[in-house]
């Protein structure tokens, strides 16, 4: 797969899209209106898009064709010229958290060439993910979370109860929690943004060892390509809860429905990752307007040359 136009340049053009779309979901925080700070990250990042030299299409977006007007799954953006890219996106990861103005909503973007995202139905995926440095194989999703940590532990040369799981905070997630807990090991819950879960485990100082659980399956493409970028081990297996869901898989041409994807499966090739704070957050700081000024927060990612940048950016508002 070709990284040619990987580079730098499309780097700092994701970073602008996703600092838009966090600027324009920032004037909603705090106003109780999930769909309307939606909204206005779709409308900011759509027209960023149309505005870059790339032809690109959406592979992971605001969901299906009937279902969203912008940014659905199959649209194409861009000015029609330049490398064809895949895109995952998430204009707004936490549309409650910004509602209500709590911490830790992002804006989140990958590139990769066509061809190099899973095409991933709006359904639950269950996930397992740990940062890099560890031996292929050492966590599998189809382990006991108990085993898992057990493992990831040994490797450390520590005891479980060394080991910090990230788990969302969900009563389909009592049995994990329960198992974690009987081997004594520290759970971090969090109330939304898996994207960001799984991207903590390659973060040091934040302390999260491995990430267990289900979610979105669009969000585990997202974080597979932010993994892809730094290194990392990932699987995430798709999880139906009716019928609705099975024919949403089959119309993205998924037929095999109980696959294991690893990272590879997930995000295939050279990627670039950038996610942008809304609101402050453990892992980017918030939009903070000054004045006449905006600060932003972005943390860019680049599987081409392993780069990973934090960018502070300060402009008019």
């Amino acid at each position: 797969m070709s990284n040619i136009g990987f580079n730098a340049g499309l780097a700092l053009q994701a970073a602008l899209v996703t600092e838009k779309a966090a600027i324009a979901a920032s004037h909603l925080a705090g106003r109780g209106d999930e769909k309307a700070a939606d909204q206005a990250a779709v409308d900011a990042m759509r027209t960023m898009l149309n505005a870059m030299d790339i032809r690109g299409r959406i592979v992971i977006g605001e969901g299906e064709r009937d279902e969203a007007p912008m940014l659905y799954i199959g649209e194409e953006v861009g000015k029609g010229k330049g490398p064809e890219i895949d895109i995952a996106l998430d204009p707004l990861e936490g549309t409650t958290l910004t509602a209500k103005n709590m911490a830790n909503a992002l804006a989140v973007m990958a590139f990769a060439p066509r061809g190099g995202l899973l095409y991933a139905p709006d359904t639950y995926m269950d996930k397992i993910a740990i940062g890099p440095g560890y031996a292929p194989g050492l966590v599998d999703l189809d382990k006991s979370p108990a085993d898992n940590v057990k493992a990831l532990a040994k490797a450390k040369g520590v005891k479980p109860s060394d080991i910090t799981v990230c788990v969302m905070d969900r009563a389909r997630h009592a049995e994990i929690i329960a198992e974690l807990r009987s081997i004594d090991a520290s759970i971090s819950l969090i109330t939304d943004g898996d994207v960001q879960g799984v991207i903590a485990t390659t973060e040091p100082e934040t302390q999260i060892d491995i990430y267990i659980g289900q979610g979105g399956a669009p969000e585990g493409v997202l974080a597979a390509a932010a993994l892809r970028c730094v290194g990392g081990q990932m699987q995430g297996r798709l999880h139906f809860r009716n019928d609705d869901e099975v024919a949403r898989a089959r119309r993205v041409g998924i037929d095999k429905l109980d696959t294991k994807y690893d990272l590879d499966g997930l995000a295939a090739g050279p990627t670039i990752f950038s996610a942008t704070g809304v609101t402050q957050g453990s892992l980017l700081d918030g939009v903070k307007v000054r004045g006449d000024r905006v600060h932003t927060h972005t943390l860019i990612m680049n599987s081409v040359d392993g780069s990973i940048q934090r960018l502070r950016s300060d402009r008019p508002v």
